[in-house]
């Protein structure tokens, strides 16, 4: 199911963290199946001297923001704008159908990013991130537990492992009805801690 530079990239992200002194963070996400990446960057001359990222999501969405941390450490500001989700999931040896948004969050994220940088150097207000429920699955949002693509009217239990769901009020991720943290942010849900 997944190559094994998905599987490294996973068991071993490289550049996981937040650079405190970032000169621009962009965030995107979709809280509905869980996926949300946040990059920080540090910009020396028009090279990304160093770039951090954080991601709450699954095995691929992990893989796909150290991935594209990899590929944009180095690069002039323009270089690493042309970084797009084809190229990350062709890095990476291709990713399964139903985790193709993971490449397209992982770009955008750093875009984000940069454009923030350059925001505030040219002394714009940092432009706000898109809206995470803004952000569409061309496949799809995935089973947290399974992969399996659900569909909307599956939202509330996955028809493959029968896992009955419910929203983290934290990330509003779809987590494990029951369970007493989410499975995405790690926050208590509902009161169980």
């Amino acid at each position: 199911m997944y190559s094994d530079k998905v599987m490294d990239h996973f068991a071993n992200p490289r550049n996981v963290g937040v650079l405190a002194d970032a000169d621009g963070v962009g965030q995107v996400g979709n809280p509905v199946c869980g996926d949300m990446m946040t990059f920080s960057i540090k910009v020396e001359g028009d090279r990304l001297k160093d770039v951090k990222f954080q991601t709450f999501g699954c095995g691929a969405a992990i893989a796909v923001s150290s991935m594209v941390s990899e590929m944009a450490k180095g690069k002039t500001l323009d270089e690493a704008m042309t970084i797009t989700n084809e190229l990350v999931a062709e890095e990476l040896g291709g990713l399964p159908k139903n985790k193709m948004h993971c490449s397209n969050l992982g770009a955008d994220a750093l875009h984000e990013a940069i454009q923030n940088y350059r925001d505030r150097k040219a002394g714009r207000a940092p432009q706000a991130s898109a809206p995470a429920a803004g952000h569409e699955h061309e496949n799809g949002c995935a089973c947290p537990y399974c992969d399996t693509v659900l569909e909307e009217a599956d939202k509330k239990v996955c028809r493959a492992c029968r896992v009955e769901f419910e929203e983290c009020p934290s990330c509003g991720g779809i987590t494990k009805k029951g369970d007493a943290v989410c499975v995405h942010c790690g926050q208590p849900l509902g009161g169980k801690a």
